[in-house]
């Protein structure tokens, strides 16, 4: 099933959305986000995408109570300083869907291998990607790997991927369709595409690709786009 997935990052105790990701240029602001993330299952959504913005800058979680409670409201998939095997493991018993390894993916290949195997189906890998390399430490580094070079190293086993398009994340500004095809035709495992999506005939597009779901922020946070005509897309035959 094809999923609209919006997301809910956390910083210092609210929801923000950044532009491209960067610390200090914050977009959009809110308190209270388990009222947040209450709001969008109330709309439809099955699925919740939280990010812990403060573990992914400072590399250790911390907002584990927050995202504890999300998780009772609906399936949730979680990252963001996610660097200990032992707190994605906490994370996977408090009830979360699946745990997203992104920084730990390219530094701990054996480890995040064999966590995978343990926890089939429960690991998420992020291919985020910046100029064509694949971002990693809140995505102020890059790696030599490309996003296809990172996704290949994981793509035998039974996990998921969720690419993100750096480049225009947070801009509102539309998705590059051939990268996206490209990752999606590349993979046998479910992949999911964050960035720069701003209507409903990207998401359609998306949905068209192969892709198993979209992450939706800053349009729907901005009301770009609403997310009850976004949410349609998951029943329509594209």
């Amino acid at each position: 099933m094809f999923r609209v997935i919006p997301a809910v990052d956390l910083k210092d105790g609210k929801v923000v959305r950044l532009r491209q990701g960067k610390e200090n240029e914050i977009t959009f602001e809110a308190e209270n986000p388990v009222e947040v993330a209450k709001s969008w299952v109330e709309k439809g959504a099955k699925v919740l995408h939280v990010i812990d913005l403060d573990g992914a800058f400072q590399g250790k979680m911390r907002h584990e109570d927050i995202i504890a409670e999300i998780a009772s409201l609906a399936e949730v998939q979680v990252g963001g300083g996610i660097r200990d095997f032992k707190v994605a493991e906490r994370l996977l018993d408090l009830g979360v869907e699946r745990v997203i390894f992104g920084t730990l993916a390219v530094e701990k290949v054996e480890e995040v291998r064999e966590f995978a195997e343990s926890w089939e189906r429960r690991v998420m890998i992020a291919i985020d990607s910046k100029k064509g390399r694949v971002a990693v430490k809140g995505w102020k580094e890059t790696a030599s790997l490309t996003p296809i070079q990172l996704a290949e190293i994981y793509d035998d086993l039974r996990v998921s991927f969720l690419y993100t398009n750096i480049d225009v994340e947070g801009l509102v500004s539309g998705i590059e369709r051939e990268k996206i095809a490209e990752v999606v035709k590349a993979l046998r495992n479910p992949v999911y595409i964050a960035g720069g999506i701003t209507s409903v005939e990207n998401i359609r597009f998306i949905k068209r690709s192969g892709a198993t779901g979209v992450v939706i922020g800053s349009a729907l946070y901005t009301k770009k786009l609403k997310f009850e005509e976004a949410i349609r897309v998951e029943y329509e035959k594209v």
